[in-house]
């Protein structure tokens, strides 16, 4: 089969044997794929710098019938993350997005909108200086990317109606508190959670409701008007992160490490 050349987003590496690495990456045109990439620990290895965490690349790759990993050639680096990656808590976030990525995506299905996503964000992050202790970029880049993640897999409840009774959320004449908690697809209202035991609950807040509205609307980079810190849509996250847990039947490890990283970096 000939090779094969697409600009990918590399996911995660993984080491096999003495000297090759398992690449999992996301294509443009074929969605997520994992390949072996030869000789890429040795010191002269063809690709070079092109497999760290989220490059962005052109993958030359071909594939054999029945055989589930591609077979590597060489990568051309488009954009290195390696500033981000210097600066603690940003590198945290590429973390994130490279784990749920990874752990979101199917194999061999094409979604161009979730590369889109993956290349908005950390465009997002260059210009405003998160290198740099621009910690408010990185919440609003991982906030934007929570969002729309769940929402590209196909996971996103309604943010405005009560799952069990269907009742309007964000009536403007009678406005209702909105909860939810793990293993729960979607908000429930006030009443709802106390004839449910109402047990791990946590709020919603309408603000963090209308700041997904915003997110749905607009690109990231036109999210900067709102001051964001850690706190900033702080419930919305840990929802969005429970979606993910939820469907995908796992916990993401970087989760935990991303939360408290704010204090670390302090």
């Amino acid at each position: 089969m000939a090779t094969r050349v697409s600009e990918a987003i590399v996911l995660r590496t993984y080491p096999l044997k003495e000297a090759d690495l398992v690449v999992s990456f996301l294509t443009r045109d074929q969605g997520k794929l994992r390949g072996v990439a030869k000789r890429a620990r040795k010191p002269k290895s063809v690709f070079g710098s092109g497999l760290e965490r989220l490059s962005h690349v052109r993958m030359a790759y071909f594939q054999r019938e029945s055989h589930e990993l591609v077979n590597l050639d060489s990568c051309e680096l488009i954009r290195s993350q390696f500033k981000l990656a210097s600066d603690y808590q940003a590198s945290i976030a590429l973390d994130f997005f490279a784990e749920a990525s990874d752990v979101l995506l199917p194999s061999g299905e094409a979604n161009e909108r979730f590369f889109r996503l993956l290349v908005a964000v950390l465009e997002s992050l260059q210009p405003a200086g998160a290198g740099n202790g621009d910690v408010g970029s990185v919440w609003r880049a991982v906030t934007y990317f929570s969002l729309w993640a769940v929402r590209l897999s196909g996971w996103l409840p309604e943010l405005h109606v009560c799952l069990n009774c269907g009742s309007v959320l964000d009536d403007p004449e009678t406005p209702t508190r909105a909860f939810f908690s793990r293993g729960q697809f979607g908000l429930t209202c006030g009443d709802c959670r106390r004839s449910l035991g109402g047990g791990n609950s946590w709020e919603l807040s309408r603000e963090s409701r209308e700041i997904a509205g915003q997110i749905l609307r607009q690109p990231v980079a036109q999210l900067g008007q709102t001051e964001w810190s850690q706190a900033t849509a702080a419930d919305l996250r840990r929802f969005l992160v429970q979606q993910m847990e939820s469907h995908a039947e796992r916990r993401l490890i970087t989760v935990p490490v991303l939360e408290s990283s704010s204090e670390s970096s302090d």
